[in-house]
């Protein structure tokens, strides 16, 4: 089962170790946010695959190095100055179209990501360079006082202050702060922001599946807080396919019910086998298995009155969080 699973992401791996979101027309993009989720199914294998794909992030910063430079020590303020969270698939440009730019979380994303594999010995700095694209990314970070910044957010919508983008965003300076200079402040000032805004999301959002990334990848929280996230977002958001992103999204909604996101069952399996509960992370694994199609793709969501696939099937983030439950649940 998880070969098939995995060689269905495979068909979504670029060349140069990227991945597309998902084949569909509307998501043939490389996202920063979703290729960072989807190296961490990489991340505790024997291969060179999780490097590989880093690399190719950091020669996209690179490429924009001119950009990251200039917004280093001047705050961006519109979206479109922000570092773009997504290029085209081919020749890994900023897509020039009004969109919600604005994603904090995908850098702290990004600069865990660095993080966790230099802790574990991974070679994932190449050179100098690398080395400056970090600092180059912290000083952004601190410059566009992520604490208090009002983003777009993991699902590039409103910008309000978001605590999975601060959270992301503490998780990746804390993760690299042993390998690059990081200001204590810096993390000080997102962990008490952050602790302001919890249990909830954001002032419109009270639950939020993306609170599910404080516990996982980030595991930034005390075990009953952790347990406290998990319990609300099961109470509110839990459907028969999958999880909505919170209440009254309209995304993909159908008669005023919201779509229900297929990555949110792995999710939430994850979050329950860090907590100890294997049972139910076992549970969780069967049930998002329940939601592929008959050639193991998992897709973004389920429209919720169809009860049909969107066609962003597969997605590379929901096929990724079901092979990191798995391994997780068997490897151990």
């Amino acid at each position: 089962m998880r070969d098939q699973v995995q060689q269905v992401l495979d068909t979504l791996r670029l060349a140069n170790g990227l991945y597309v979101a998902s084949p569909s027309n509307t998501y043939h993009y490389v996202w920063i946010r979703d290729v960072c989720y989807i190296a961490l199914s990489d991340i505790h294998r024997d291969n060179s695959r999780f490097e590989e794909t880093y690399h190719c992030l950091f020669d996209i910063f690179r490429k924009y190095k001119w950009k990251l430079a200039y917004h280093a020590t001047h705050k961006p303020h519109e979206a479109f100055e922000y570092i773009h969270p997504r290029y085209t698939a081919d020749t890994l440009e900023e897509v020039h179209e009004p969109w919600g730019n604005a994603q904090n979380d995908a850098i702290g994303a990004f600069l865990f990501g660095v993080g966790e594999g230099l802790r574990q010995g991974r070679a994932m700095l190449r050179d100098d360079e690398d080395k400056l694209i970090l600092t180059l990314l912290v000083s952004y970070l601190i410059t566009l006082e992520y604490w208090h910044d009002a983003d777009n957010g993991m699902w590039e919508e409103n910008r309000e202050v978001h605590a999975s983008s601060i959270g992301a965003c503490v998780a990746g300076l804390f993760a690299i702060r042993p390998f690059v200079d990081v200001p204590w402040a810096a993390i000080q000032q997102g962990l008490c922001a952050l602790y302001r805004l919890l249990p909830s999301e954001s002032g419109s959002k009270e639950v939020d599946m993306a609170l599910l990334s404080l516990l996982y990848p980030y595991r930034l929280l005390p075990a009953r807080m952790s347990e406290m996230i998990v319990e609300r977002v099961e109470g509110t958001l839990l459907r028969r396919h999958g999880v909505l992103r919170y209440l009254d999204d309209k995304y993909y909604a159908q008669q005023g019910q919201e779509a229900e996101w297929c990555m949110g069952l792995p999710w939430l399996g994850i979050c329950h086998a860090l907590l100890g509960h294997r049972e139910e992370a076992f549970a969780y694994l069967a049930r998002a298995q329940e939601q592929m199609t008959a050639d193991f793709k998992l897709p973004e969501l389920y429209q919720p009155i169809t009860e049909t696939p969107n066609e962003n099937t597969p997605l590379g983030w929901s096929q990724a969080m079901w092979l990191i439950l798995y391994d997780m649940l068997y490897d151990s």
